[in-house]
This record gives structure tokens, sequence and C-alpha cells, in this order.
């Protein structure tokens, strides 16, 4: 960045809605070839309450006669585009510029990448996606204070309002005014990404660029699997995905008896295996899941039943097994999302006693600190078996066939030329 450059960002924050659409529609007109990612006013005055300002998450200015690359939903339709005339993003004075050197693909760039319903009724277009990623602070705003040039950092993706009941006490993931960087402003698979500072995460010198590309969604297994206590208890994850592999690795490194995973992709269950999963169990194969999983606890040793479930399949069939195999007093994680409603035996629920937390996110910043000191204490030893695959930028449509196959754990595109 130029001193020029620097010089250009624009202190936005905490606006009007007047200003803000003002703001917006100026952006437009005056970088017709940059894709600024956009609410319009009005969404932003539903998403307000009262007099509360409107936060920068709405306006998204770049810095003028700059050009950056970057992976954009240019369209409502599937796939993404490469561009190589992209905005740099301008900071705010309470903001940071991130210099991205490593990104993660999640399951959620997935859905804007096939373009389903959810995304068509979430991600504005165009817009610069991605959440997942590692980098160093390039500038920093005029009120920015513990943050310099050259910082290496990753960030908390979920941007909140700050005034809500649960923002005010401290219990920012449950925001009900949440915005996703790479979801509803611009992401993190360019160049170049703003963000601000109070979202900014340190990444510890002995953690991987690799492995810190994906600690957003480190941060998702962690915050799943420490709701509960975990010390010599038997755990049961139902679907094998990262997040689920990273979830095994987890409830070995604190110290749970025996681990079991089911999932219908072999090539997923031998990644969970190597994570530390005890069993990897394709209920795919199985006449019945629930008797395989009976037999499975019976060959382990086990006499009542599962003392803790992390349901991240979002199966209705998955969740049902594991009710069913749960022991009296047993506590589910549930952080898989069903694509659509299903019922459950709630008699299970009742009569077993059960306790079901449902799970966003990651606690801020509580959940970073523990998943920082655990990888620093030996967890990134199982952490770095998911990572399967390391491709530059420019073959993200190689990355997406891969995840969409079920052939791959974490893929890491890299950013530096």
């Amino acid at each position: 960045m130029t001193t020029k450059s620097v010089a250009l960002f624009r202190p936005l924050y905490r606006l009007q809605v007047t200003t803000a659409r003002y703001i917006c529609s100026k952006a437009l007109e005056d970088t017709p070839s940059c894709f600024t990612a956009r609410k319009t006013a009005e969404s932003a005055q539903s998403l307000s309450q009262g007099n509360y300002p409107v936060l920068q998450h709405y306006v998204y200015p770049v810095v003028e006669n700059t050009r950056m690359k970057a992976l954009v939903k240019a369209e409502a339709a599937p796939g993404l585009v490469l561009r190589d005339d992209v905005g740099i993003p301008s900071i705010g004075s309470t903001e940071v510029l991130i210099k991205i050197k490593k990104t993660s693909i999640c399951g959620t760039d997935l859905h804007i990448f096939v373009w389903d319903e959810w995304s068509k009724r979430t991600v504005p277009v165009p817009l610069t996606i991605g959440h997942e990623y590692v980098g160093h602070i390039a500038a920093v705003g005029s009120e920015v204070t513990g943050w310099k040039e050259g910082d290496r950092v990753t960030g908390e993706g979920h941007i909140t309002c700050g005034y809500c009941r649960n923002c005010r006490a401290g219990k920012r993931h449950l925001c009900r005014n949440t915005i996703g960087v790479g979801v509803n402003r611009p992401g993190a698979f360019a160049e170049y990404l703003s963000l601000p500072a109070g979202n900014v995460f340190r990444v510890h010198p002995s953690i991987t660029d690799d492995i810190a590309s994906f600690m957003d969604p480190l941060g998702n297994a962690v915050h799943s699997c420490l709701s509960f206590d975990l010390v010599g208890e038997d755990v049961l994850i139902t679907g094998a995905g990262p997040i689920g592999m990273m979830s095994a690795a987890i409830c070995k490194h604190v110290g749970a008896r025996f681990v079991v995973v089911t999932d219908i992709n072999d090539y997923r269950l031998e990644l969970a295996k190597s994570c530390g999963a005890d069993v990897a169990l394709n209920i795919s194969k199985c006449e019945d899941p629930v008797e395989e999983l009976k037999k499975t606890m019976k060959q382990l040793g086990m006499t009542e039943g599962f003392d803790i479930g992390l349901e991240m399949s979002g199966n209705a069939q998955a969740f049902a097994s594991m009710l069913e195999t749960m022991n009296h007093g047993g506590r589910i994680s549930l952080l898989g999302i069903p694509p659509s409603p299903f019922a459950i035996d709630w008699n299970k629920v009742v009569f077993k006693g059960i306790v079901v937390k449902g799970i966003y996110g990651r606690k801020m910043f509580e959940t970073w600190y523990k998943m920082s000191n655990m990888l620093v204490g030996g967890l990134d030893k199982r952490i770095q078996q998911v990572m399967t695959h390391q491709l530059p930028y420019d073959e993200f449509e190689k990355a997406f066939d891969f995840i969409r196959d079920g052939k791959s754990g974490k893929i890491v595109l890299n950013w530096d030329e």
C-alpha cells in the first residue's frame, strides 16, 4: 500500500441511514468497474433499532484507482468469477486492512458457489466471498490501538452490532444482527480484506499458516466440543465433514475415552480416524445403523450409551440414531443444519433427560483463546490431517470439484504470487 492509498481510507463508521444511502450510491457511481457489495439503506433500516447507528456493514467503499484480484459471485447464478479489477477496500478509523496469504474453502462457500436457495435469499450480488484466511496487517485505521502493520492475523467472521441485549451482555455469538464476512459483506477470497479491529485475532508464532487459514471452522468444532465436559466420556459424532474430523481430534486431545464417528463417505471416515477417532463407521453399509452402533458400543466395552453427542451432519436419520444410543442424562451439541425441518422422537429426549444445545459460530473470544492454546499444546498434530489439498487461488474451480466429489478435507488456496 502506498502512502497516498492509505490516506484515502475514509472513516465511515456509525453513519445515519440517509448518509449511508448517499455514500452507497456515490461509491457505485464513482467506481463503476469495481465490485462494491452492498445492502440497500432499506435493508439497513430493517436491521437497525430505533436510533441505533447503521454500521459500515451496509456500505463498502474502495480506495480510488486501485485494483486487486478477487473471487467474486458476480451474478445470481452458479459459479464464481476471478476478477483482477476489484477495488482494494477502504478502511474506516476503527478497521484494519489485511493482506491475504492463504484462504480455506468452507461448506458455506460451496453453497454460494452452487447458488442454492439459501444463497439466493442471503447473499448480495456482486460480492467477494470467503471467510477463512490468514494474512498480515497492511494498514490500520486512525483510532486502532494494539495492532500494527506486519502483524500475522486471522479474524472472527461474524461482525456483531454491539447494541443488542446479547452483545451488551458479552454474548456476541448470539447477536441477532450478525453480519457475515464473505456472506453479507466483502470477504477474504481476495488480495486484501477490510475488517473491524475488534474482530482481528493474532496468530501464535507456532501455528502454521495452513492451520491458521481454517481456524474459523476449527472454532466451530471447539465451541461444539467444549460446551460439555469431555474428560473420560464416550462421544458419538454424526458427520465426518471437516468440522466432524476436527471434533474427533479435539475430543481425544481433551481426554474423551472413546470417539465414534459415523458418515457415508469412506474417504472422510479414514481422515476422521487419522485425527483420532477410535471407530469410523459407514452407516450406508449397515442394514440397521442403530444396531450397528450398539454392536460397536459392545465391542468397545460401553455398557450404557454415549455420554456426548456431536451432530455435524444435519441428517434426520443420523440424529435419530444418536438419540437412540445416547445414555440417560446425555448431552448433545447440535451444529449440523438440516436442509428442511424434520420430526424427532421427543419421548427419547424427555425420558432420557437429554440436553440438546444449538451451536452457532464461536464464542467471542473465549473459543479463540482456547483453540489457539490447544493448537500450541499439541492439537495441531491431529488437526493437520484435515488439510488434504493446497492449490493456487486461480485453480479454485478444481478445488470446488474436489469438495463436491467428497474427496477432500480442508482445501487451502494460496494467494502469494
